[in-house]
């Protein structure tokens, strides 16, 4: 019986101080940190490397503010494309002439009512009402056309730009593991695995940050042609209605 009981306490005891060590195995663990990470790299980079990092992050965030804005308004405005085609003649004038936002639909309206109730004396007997209403839609189409284009220049530079911009830290990368090499006088893995990790980080980002900028730039200029053609058959229509009912 004491031999048993003896067998018993010591296997409690040896879990037990097994149960001890667990935790600072843990942290032991959990205080280890890659060396060759992100961290290591804003760590340990210079000012060319951490300058690099920070116009690829800026233009990151650049990308996707101007993406989201852009998308907002282009749902925005596919939605007040649809609900004015719902109208006809007098009540599309007065249903894009009236739009909260006054926005390109509204401006497209106010253009063309103005430009039918300016229609008269002498400019009636030089220009006819139909040449002088096209013309001033015309005109706010184009500059709805304009506006419409804002920001898309922003995501197409980045686009292109951020790949050459991840190289160019590349290649500063590879540049500090040649001179290490040089000095050290031996190509040894912990010489180079720094530098050529912080390369490869460069090109990583790189890549990550122009991907989504030119995938987004030709969703946005998908999108974008939609909301044209929605303001084009809608000026069409106000065209067509200010003829038969012109504002005098």
């Amino acid at each position: 019986m004491t031999k048993i009981t003896r067998a018993f306490l010591g296997k409690v005891l040896g879990a037990a101080g097994l149960l001890t060590a667990l935790p600072a195995l843990a942290a032991e663990t959990v205080s280890t940190s890659n060396p060759y990470g992100i961290d290591a790299l804003w760590s340990q980079g210079d000012f060319v490397a951490k300058g690099t990092l920070i116009i690829l992050l800026i233009m990151s965030a650049s990308t996707w503010y101007v993406g989201i804005v852009k998308l907002l308004e282009q749902r925005r405005l596919i939605k007040q494309g649809h609900e004015l085609l719902a109208h006809h003649g007098v009540d599309l004038q007065k249903a894009a002439s009236e739009l909260a936002d006054e926005g390109m639909y509204s401006a497209v309206a106010q253009a063309g009512i103005e430009a039918a109730a300016e229609h008269k004396g002498e400019l009636a007997n030089r220009v006819d009402l139909n040449t002088w209403v096209a013309m001033a839609i015309s005109d706010a189409v184009d500059s709805a056309s304009h506006h419409m284009q804002n920001g898309l220049s922003v995501i197409a530079t980045v686009g292109s730009t951020a790949p050459f911009v991840g190289l160019f830290g590349t290649v500063w990368g590879i540049y500090h593991a040649l001179v290490k090499i040089g000095t050290s006088g031996q190509a040894s893995i912990d010489k180079v695995a720094g530098p050529v990790g912080e390369a490869l980080i460069m090109t990583a980002i790189g890549l990550a940050v122009a991907v989504p900028a030119v995938l987004g730039y030709n969703w946005l200029v998908r999108r974008n042609k939609l909301v044209l053609d929605n303001v084009r058959v809608v000026s069409g229509r106000l065209h067509a209605s200010l003829l038969n009912n012109p504002s005098r």
